[in-house]
């Protein structure tokens, strides 16, 4: 059974955890601005389930700029100091973590054998700034991070590794469940042969989530189901 085995969970952040009401975006535009007098880098695409340099070195590419190492960089450190200053300025209305999303945290956090973590495009820094201002931070130990690598699955494959080393066992001998809110997630999930459980409290909906291959998929973590699915994977 399931609930029997070690079990990594890795939660994504926006749109999943938590909406910020528009913060990282503006924060972005406000480093691209700052760094190349170009608001508009990334209007042209969608950043749902990008990785934070992954959506760098698109905006880049999309002004014709130079999209090294060092560029990504500067733009990802510019991203951060606006962060701080933009998660502040918006309404408590605004910004607030998902129904249901505390309670499963902490639901997960008090059962034995099971590793909660991580599993986002932000960069560990922006997880932090982001996860601090509604005081669910210090629940997350670990994770796999915008920073661990640029493609998804590869972060999403780093986390789990974390959450089996807590664990001290093998990443063969555990369950891993992914929590996103779009198709990248449940991309990386398959990826790497984990489990997948899709929210629709982003911009996509149950439906297009299981569409995509989601294991599971639920309005929001109020839904009845969605604890024991996370749980005990039934």
């Amino acid at each position: 059974m399931d609930s029997m085995r070690p079990s990594v969970l890795l939660f994504d952040i926006d749109g999943t955890l938590v909406t910020t009401g528009g913060a990282g975006r503006r924060a972005l535009e406000r480093a691209f601005e700052r760094l190349h007098g170009r608001r508009d880098a990334c209007d042209s695409f969608s950043l749902s389930g990008m990785t934070d340099r992954a959506i760098v070195r698109k905006g880049l590419e999309t002004i014709g700029a130079t999209s090294s190492v060092e560029d990504i960089t500067a733009v990802i450190d510019a991203y951060l100091l606006h962060l701080a200053e933009e998660v502040q300025r918006v309404d408590d209305h605004a910004y607030r973590v998902h129904p249901g999303m505390r309670e499963a945290v902490d639901a997960a956090l008090s059962r034995q054998g099971i590793a909660v973590g991580l599993g986002t495009g932000n960069v560990r820094e922006g997880a932090r700034i982001k996860l601090e201002r509604v005081h669910i931070h210090d629940r997350f130990a670990f994770g796999g991070f915008g920073c661990d690598h640029e493609d998804r699955v590869e972060l999403i494959r780093h986390g789990a590794t974390c959450g089996a080393a807590r664990l001290g066992v093998p990443l063969s001998e555990c369950r891993v469940v992914v929590i996103g809110d779009t198709p990248k997630d449940i991309a990386a999930a398959r990826g790497i042969g984990a489990t997948s459980i899709g929210v629709g409290t982003g911009n996509f909906s149950p439906q297009a989530l299981l569409a995509v291959g989601a294991t599971y998929a639920f309005p929001d973590f109020t839904a009845r189901e969605a604890l024991s699915a996370l749980l005990d994977g039934r």
